[in-house]
């Protein structure tokens, strides 16, 4: 009885996506086979599907690429965080409290700000200021004076200054030191204005964590205080009467930790310290541990880099059981808890949506039979056609081996002018036949040649995607960080064709060709095969932060449509808010173009053009209409 082939499924799908492992809860498939965002809301879960809102956005007249933020997922976020250390305190008799704040360098958007601010404001969620413009943003978005204003990075006096005023207001705004030099710029400052300071130290922890920003932490950190370095600013404020100044500990060991035990060493390192500061006689009462909070990238649930092996509630659980063990055996009272969670924080929130424009797919042109061959057929050719009707299981290396052997000689006989240019793209043929043969030909093997592993890996299509990935991701390019890939309808069809992603720049280095997968990476993904009558979407995933900061102008392709949604009861959505990507008139501003200038030098051509009678005044007209109208184009493809 002949097995019957199993039918593909939505489940099968979302188990080569791994879309439940890295979705967090957030997003999940429908039995349609389209990806939908779930979110929590007043009346229970609500799901919206993706692709219902990309038509929504087209509808309202906004075309691919687009940048979609879902601000419930930002709310949900912010909202598990703070619950989710509320209830490790509860539970390990934590006597302190919870108090985060946002990183405004993790994404600086306007939108992004307002929604943390706001939402965040029923847990006193704060902002961290690396900058003085972000110190600006800082102050003007904070929507109480019980919120914290954490300050790092480089502060000159103009900084300073305008964090001390903001202090007499009522609000708090820590000063961190991270270098020596800034406490004789704070000292000086507070005695000329007569506003005293809330002073934090960022330590240099001897901790280190993995991944990416590894170097933010242990001594070789740029920033922070070395322990000798902490006694003297102890010392100085001392000597100044002001170490009741001194209120708050810092660290920052890196941006994306994937290991637990990183975490747990790091906290247990810095409650030493903390303890012995209070025994120094300051009376601190903040402790700020950073960011850190990771991201599960490709859903393996594991210490690898893009990954973590821990989820929110064991990484809550671990830091407050680890204060709570060393702090109690010194009898220090517990502080107050303060965590630069940005990544986490805002990453589920954020997805870029595309259009594929075009394929090259890794097939052989038409092959003619050969059998036998031809008398004028080139002897190297000859053989490679021998090669394809000898292959077999028992003869795979051997196989590789010669058309390999055999395409070089071909190709060095073209060079020469020995082989014409269709017999050259006939040879090309023969090979991609043979390697595929051969790919297939290896699932039956039980051993596969060294040499031969990875090859089915590598006969991928190229699909061309909507998008740059300068602008959108740039860390794919410049870190070789993965995000979650993956079609957002379609998905109870089987996905056939293995392809990587190229964009629309003209950059070798514009494409995406790691993906993630369990304890491992890949070099390709699998996807539909196109159809004439229809677009087909993809999304990239876990894009909130720092990607739309860190993009560039590359090929002037600018910044995308964004489109933000809040999903309603009844599985609908509002757009909350659009902003139109740029056009091309912008991005050439953006490079010190005049875009008058430029049309009014076109419009000079066109009537020398009319002068010189190489074109009609109606066709100057429509020329110049052309050019204009393309200022005000989208910078990415248009349909």
């Amino acid at each position: 009885m002949k097995e019957m082939l199993k039918r593909w499924s939505v489940a099968d799908s979302a188990n080569v996506y791994g879309i439940k492992e890295w979705g967090a809860g957030y997003f999940d498939l429908s039995s349609k086979g389209e990806v939908v965002v779930r979110v929590e809301t007043e009346s229970g879960i609500a799901e919206t599907s993706l692709l219902d809102i990309i038509r929504g956005i087209e509808d309202r007249g906004f075309g691919m690429p687009v940048l979609l933020r879902v601000e419930n997922v930002l709310d949900q976020q912010i909202s598990r965080l703070n619950e989710s250390f509320r209830q490790s305190m509860k539970s390990f008799g934590y006597r302190g409290r919870y108090q985060g704040v946002f990183p405004i360098k993790v994404n600086q958007q306007a939108q992004v700000i307002e929604e943390v601010t706001r939402f965040g404001a029923r847990f006193n969620h704060g902002l961290e200021a690396g900058s003085k413009a972000e110190l600006v943003i800082a102050l003007s978005m904070i929507q109480s004076t019980e919120s914290f204003i954490v300050c790092n990075g480089y502060k000159d006096p103009e900084f300073i200054d305008l964090g001390l005023q903001t202090t007499s207001m009522g609000y708090k705004v820590f000063f961190v030191i991270e270098t020596p030099t800034e406490l004789p710029i704070i000292l000086e400052r507070s005695e000329a204005l007569g506003i005293e300071p809330l002073i934090g130290i960022r330590i240099k922890l001897s901790s280190r964590a993995g991944g990416h920003w590894q170097d933010s932490g242990g001594d070789n950190s740029i920033f922070g205080l070395t322990t000798s370095q902490v006694v003297e600013v102890v010392d100085r404020l001392r000597e100044h009467d002001m170490l009741h100044c001194l209120r708050l500990l810092h660290y920052h060991l890196g941006s994306q930790i994937p290991n637990i035990r990183d975490i747990r060493t790091a906290v247990r390192e810095t409650a030493r310290y903390y303890s012995d500061l209070v025994g120094e006689g300051a009376p601190m009462g903040y402790l700020d541990l950073g960011g850190g909070l990771a991201v599960d990238y490709d859903g393996s649930q594991t210490n690898f880099v893009h990954s973590k092996n821990y989820n929110l509630d064991e990484y809550t659980a671990d830091v407050v059981e680890v204060l709570v063990g060393v702090l109690n055996e010194r009898e220090i009272p517990h502080p107050t808890v303060i965590t630069e969670s940005g990544r986490a924080t805002v990453a589920y929130s954020s997805m870029l949506l595309f259009n594929i424009l075009d394929v090259t797919q890794y097939t052989p042109g038409f092959i003619p039979e050969q059998e036998p061959p031809a008398p004028d057929l080139p002897e190297s050719l000859a053989n490679m056609y021998e090669v394809r009707r000898t292959l077999s299981v028992r003869n795979l290396q051997e196989c590789y081996n010669d058309a390999i052997y055999y395409r070089e000689e071909i190709r060095e006989e073209f060079e020469h002018g020995n082989i014409a240019l269709r017999q050259r793209a006939l040879a090309d043929s023969l090979f991609m036949d043979i390697i595929q043969r051969i790919a297939v030909l290896l699932k039956k093997v039980k051993r596969v040649p060294r040499e031969l592993e990875g090859l089915q890996e590598g006969l991928y299509d190229i699909y061309y995607g909507n998008f740059s990935v300068f602008q959108s991701l740039p860390d794919v390019w410049a870190i070789d960080q993965i995000f979650p890939v993956m079609p957002i309808h379609r998905l109870d069809q089987e996905p056939l064709r293995r392809a990587i992603l190229a964009d629309i720049t003209c950059d070798s280095d514009g494409k995406i060709d790691t993906f993630g997968a369990v304890h491992d990476v890949q070099k390709s993904i699998l996807l539909h095969e196109l159809q004439d009558d229809q677009e087909y979407y993809l999304g990239v995933f876990l894009v909130g932060a720092y990607q739309e900061t860190l993009g560039d102008l590359h090929n002037l392709l600018g910044d995308t449509h964004v489109v933000s949604v809040r999903i309603k009861a009844d599985g609908g959505f509002d757009v909350v808010r659009e902003i139109e990507g740029d056009s091309i008139s912008d991005v050439l501003s953006y490079v010190e173009y005049n875009p008058k200038t430029l049309v009014e030098n076109f419009r000079h051509k066109l009537e020398q053009a009319v002068r010189d009678g190489r074109i009609s005044v109606a066709q100057r007209r429509k020329l110049l209409q052309a050019y204009e109208a393309g200022m005000r184009g989208y910078t990415y493809y248009e349909r």
